[in-house]
């Protein structure tokens, strides 16, 4: 399902006058060299296509002859490919590399014959051969560009003297090109669109998936017995017809290629996204789950309108049409699938109104109004670094989203370790608890009361109750002071109050004891402090605080601190009479 999307995407893309999507038979392809050659077919000049500065210079794209899949082997490109195969070029002076160079060139040659034919008339190709068959390049060796060509054994193709274009865009050879697409030998049912084709035995590198190849990977790969069936070689062993192949692949590398505003990043999977149609949500899909690009600011007016259409149910007729979200991730030479999601516009702006929804939390003025995933994935990190992120959390959090199910519970159990860990409650861990709890809640249709997104003094669940009893106590210990501290009861017993209230507590009342006494001999009046913790303390169960707390009361635990402490930066008016 997921390559037949992709195939249907592709010929969207061909259809749309606007798209400068690759026709079948062809790709985009950085070339950084172009040897400019007269009609005789001797070289001109070398032409730098590269703009930048040192070594980030990029190299411009342009439409030819799709490459082949290079693994083993004698494989020529049409007319592109790199010094080797173009020039002979061997990649050094022993006897084996210019044995093998020769054979490549010879192939190079051999290609355009094969494809063309002795009765092709076209100047520039003509020129190409002229070229080839007579194999002076002491001028290209000699050149100042040569240098950099060998060292990163760079693409070339050529282009004609006096000419705007690449020989390989004359239009009769994109119409002979195009046209060879359509003979069929050995065909056979392709599995995916079940039309007669002759089956892909290898095909064509996906490249942008974050952490992958640089060279790219497959995700139809069959390169041992292990994954081999009733003695099939590589692609036989699912037969995707080479038109589909061609397809899929165009239409995958064209969304996850740099710049496209049609992939985000969620932890390790390289998220895609598109609809079976032109539609607005293609463009503001991103803008909701993922992070904006440095130097933009989060526009969260698209946000806000998308709840409140949600809300009062006032939804555009068209969103009925289909989106579709594949996230992709590294695994060696391969791509794993991350997640997959299949459904309409409608479906998928109520799923992202209630992950919203879920993990809503109060916050303060300077706080993010609405967190991206990315956000909520980092702050589950070490040191709040996206390469710390557990693997496929990303992936696992982001179907979660799409699909409606429930948070994985390694994203609570990361929230809740980094809390302990640094001692502190950020906004982002405990929209993160709340979420997963609150999702667990709904999706098991329990009746019990969870947590809300700010405080609730009727919630009297232990861990939650201790949390607050805790933010108090740390309160208390700052009206006993003067001056700002520079550690608090929560840099020091966090964790142990967390993990073993039963007996952090004890020392923690004691403590709090000697900081009540101290604002009173203060001459500050300690009648709100003491009326909050009898509040607090009252909704302590009978048989006491208990020894431990089960990992969803140590999230409680969090969110309770998290939300008491918020309701004392409110600047409450009776705390500052009280005081």
């Amino acid at each position: 399902m997921i390559l037949k999307s992709l195939a249907e995407y592709y010929e969207r893309l061909l259809s749309d006058p606007d798209s400068d999507v690759a026709p079948p038979g062809f790709e985009k392809k950085a070339i950084p060299f172009l040897l400019v050659i007269d009609d005789e077919g001797d070289l001109f000049s070398i032409k730098d296509t590269r703009t930048g500065e040192g070594k980030k210079k990029t190299a411009k794209d342009f439409l030819l002859p799709a490459g082949e899949k290079k693994s083993s082997g004698v494989k020529a490109n049409l007319l592109w490919d790199n010094p080797q195969y173009v020039l002979g070029f061997p990649k050094s002076d022993k006897e084996k590399d210019v044995k093998r160079a020769s054979e490549f060139h010879k192939a190079f040659l051999d290609k355009i014959r094969e494809e063309f034919g002795d009765d092709f008339q076209d100047k520039g190709l003509m020129a190409v051969t002229s070229f080839l068959s007579k194999g002076r390049f002491e001028k290209i060796f000699s050149h100042e560009l040569w240098p950099e060509i060998e060292e990163n054994n760079a693409n070339l193709t050529f282009m004609l003297k006096d000419d705007d274009k690449l020989v390989a865009q004359s239009p009769d050879i994109i119409s002979r090109i195009i046209d060879s697409q359509k003979v069929v030998d050995n065909a056979q049912v392709c599995s995916v669109s079940g039309e007669r084709d002759k089956a892909s035995e290898l095909h064509t590198a996906i490249k942008g998936v974050w952490g992958a190849q640089t060279a790219g990977a497959n995700i139809v790969s069959f390169n041992l017995d292990a994954f081999r069936s009733f003695g099939k070689k590589q692609g036989m062993n699912a037969p995707v017809g080479q038109k589909t192949m061609f397809a899929y692949t165009t239409a995958l590398n064209t969304l996850l290629a740099k710049g496209s505003q049609q992939r985000m990043q969620i932890g390790d999977a390289s998220t895609v996204f598109w609809a079976t149609e032109t539609h607005p949500f293609e463009d503001d899909f991103s803008c909701f789950l993922a992070e904006p690009p440095k130097g933009e600011k989060h526009d969260y007016g698209k946000i806000r309108s998308l709840l409140n259409a949600v809300k009062t149910g006032i939804l555009p007729s068209d969103d009925d049409t289909g989106f579709y979200v594949l996230g992709l991730a590294p695994n060696a030479a391969r791509i794993s699938i991350r997640f997959w999601y299949e459904g309409n516009v409608r479906d998928m702006k109520h799923k992202i109104a209630q992950h919203f929804e879920d993990i809503e939390m109060i916050r303060a003025p300077h706080d993010r109004e609405f967190l991206s995933l990315f956000q909520l994935l980092v702050a589950t990190a070490t040191e709040g670094k996206a390469d710390n992120i557990t693997p496929n959390l990303g992936g696992e959090v982001a179907r979660a989203v799409m699909i409606g199910t429930g948070y994985p519970r390694t994203l609570l159990t990361a929230a809740i370790r980094r809390c302990k860990a640094e001692q502190r409650v950020t906004l982002a861990r405990a929209a993160v608890i709340k979420g997963y709890l609150t999702r667990e809640a709904r999706i098991h249709e329990s009746n019990k009361k969870e947590v809300r997104m700010s405080l609730d003094k009727e919630y009297t669940n232990n861990g939650y109750v201790l949390g607050r009893l805790f933010a108090l106590l740390e309160r208390i210990q700052e009206k006993a002071h003067t001056t700002k501290l520079n550690k608090t009861i929560r840099d020091t017993y966090f964790s142990a109050a967390t993990s073993n209230p039963l007996v952090t507590f004890k020392r923690l009342q004691d403590l709090s004891i000697h900081h009540l006494s101290k604002i009173k001999n203060s001459g500050a009046n300690t009648t709100w402090l003491e009326m909050q913790m009898q509040e607090i303390v009252s909704k302590i169960p009978s048989e006491g605080i208990p020894a431990t707390l089960s990992l969803d009361d140590q999230g409680r635990f969090a969110i309770g601190y998290y939300h008491q402490r918020q309701d004392f930066f409110q600047q409450k008016p009776d705390e500052n009479k009280g005081e």
